[in-house]
């Protein structure tokens, strides 16, 4: 694992960085304008002072304005499934689509037992993980060697495997990020808390005025779920069909449209009512042609207004298509307790000829064996999380509302999208235009809705078909 903070690292850079701080945190109470602020902000040690002294207050707005790049390497995606939940963070990473992953490595963890020791027989049992990765890896080139697409020969690929990312937060993001990994459940996960420590380092050096407010937090390891937990227990754990609407907005195109007309007529909704009632009786199609109207203007604020709540059931390698679209609540199971690796999919491609599928299947049994080996020796279950598979099946659920919805499913609708978040797409439109059927008729592919592909050279062809 390695993460280096993007930039020249320079004495006058961090300066620059503190100074943009202390001005936003000078600037409610300065009687001049924020260009004689910023000429005031000059000296580097009053201005870490007087940073410090108002985060620790609790204001801590003004640290948004300092904004870092990291550049990480060499982690897996149990790391990056939990960073990229930090809603307020931008992301890039390496594709699994596109890129070949034979050779990418993997995490080894320090298996310990239920007590969160060393395991006694840690070499022992580090020796038959590496084996069993390394054999699972293997699964993975054959399968691409035998014509399974790169897409589907990934849902093998064990979730220990190396991945590169290009991170973006700024610094409340960022000590937020580093109290939940290391002072909250998720330290409990050694590469977790490795992740965490480094970020801490860095800040150490580079955001020196966060060290006083991390410090003074204390670790807090309790379960959120405990209480309902024990009135309750876990039931088996089973994964639904199909993708379902839990809620949604009563009358989901009308609230849209009369909140257009109170916004801008800036009108009671008693009023909007009457409004649109009066405009409907001059022209039948006025609710279709306002709603197209709102469903292409550029800030779409009306789409705000309403919201829809689904069930989703994913896979693991997957799930990162549906996080990365930030403006959505997403739950997602924690690690563990350890999920059933008995519900796992299997790549219709990969179905589809018997060759693949035997060669799939060894790796997913043979996985659920080697799982259940170091379960029955007391391996903490945080070490086990790297025993999932890219084919694992979990429930998730969010709510979107409707302008978040138009651009998910413009990207995941496409053709070109990967298969398993196209249909989850496909099906989340079909359910919002039962109940919202002006709304639904701007859900789709851009070459549907727009009759637009921005796909250049790499388009599908559908557009030219619907010209």
């Amino acid at each position: 694992m390695e993460i280096k903070l993007l930039g020249t690292g320079t004495k006058d850079e961090l300066e620059k960085r503190i100074q943009k701080v202390a001005v936003a945190g000078k600037l409610s109470r300065f009687s001049g304008n924020v260009f004689e602020a910023l000429e005031a902000s000059n000296d580097y040690e009053n201005n870490l002072k007087m940073i410090k002294r108002i985060i620790k207050m609790g204001h801590k707005s003004i640290i948004e304005h300092d904004y870092l790049v990291f550049a990480i390497c060499d982690v897996s995606p149990i790391i990056e499934q939990t960073i990229i939940g930090n809603r307020l963070t931008s992301f890039t990473i390496k594709s699994r689509r596109e890129v070949d992953f034979r050779k990418v490595g993997y995490y080894i963890p320090n298996f310990r037992g239920k007590d969160g020791k060393l395991h006694k027989n840690n070499d022992d049992l580090q020796k038959q993980y590496k084996e069993h990765i390394e054999w699972l890896f293997n699964i993975y080139a054959e399968l691409k060697d035998n014509g399974a697409p790169g897409e589907d020969a990934r849902f093998i690929l064990p979730y220990c495997y190396h991945s590169n990312i290009i991170m973006g937060l700024d610094a409340r993001e960022l000590e937020k990020m580093i109290l939940y990994l290391t002072k909250e459940r998720q330290s409990q996960m050694q590469e977790l808390k490795e992740f965490g420590e480094k970020l801490y380092e860095i800040v150490q050096e580079k955001v020196p005025y966060l060290l006083e407010t991390i410090n003074d937090v204390k670790e807090d390891l309790s379960n959120p779920f405990e209480y309902i937990e024990n009135l309750e227990p876990r039931p088996e754990l089973k994964i639904i069909d199909k993708t379902k609407m839990i809620s949604y907005t009563k009358n989901p195109d009308d609230v849209v449209l009369l909140s257009s007309i109170m916004y801008h007529y800036q009108c009671s909704l008693e009023q909007a009512e009457e409004i649109l009632k009066k405009i409907e009786a001059k022209d039948k199609y006025a609710k279709e042609k306002m709603m197209d109207i709102i469903l292409h203007k550029e800030e779409r604020r009306e789409l705000e207004q309403v919201n829809f709540t689904f069930q989703i059931p994913i896979s693991l390698a997957i799930l990162t298509h549906l996080t990365r679209h930030r403006m959505h609540p997403l739950l997602i199971p924690e690690f563990v307790p350890m999920w059933n690796l008995e519900n796992y999919i299997v790549p219709p491609t990969i179905e589809a000829k018997e060759e693949l599928k035997e060669l799939y299947m060894q790796g997913i049994n043979k996985n659920i064996e080697m799982f259940k080996k170091f379960k029955e020796q007391e391996v903490m279950e945080e070490d086990l999380i790297y025993f999932y598979l890219g084919a694992q099946m979990l429930n998730v659920v969010t709510s979107m509302n409707a302008r978040s919805l138009q651009w998910i499913c413009r990207m995941r609708c496409c053709n070109k999208a990967q298969w398993q978040i196209r249909i989850i797409a496909k099906d989340i439109a079909n359910m919002v235009k039962d109940v919202a059927p002006l709304i639904g008729k701007g859900l789709g592919s851009t070459c549907i809705t727009d009759k637009y592909c921005g796909e250049g050279r790499e388009s599908c062809g559908l557009i030219n078909k619907l010209s």
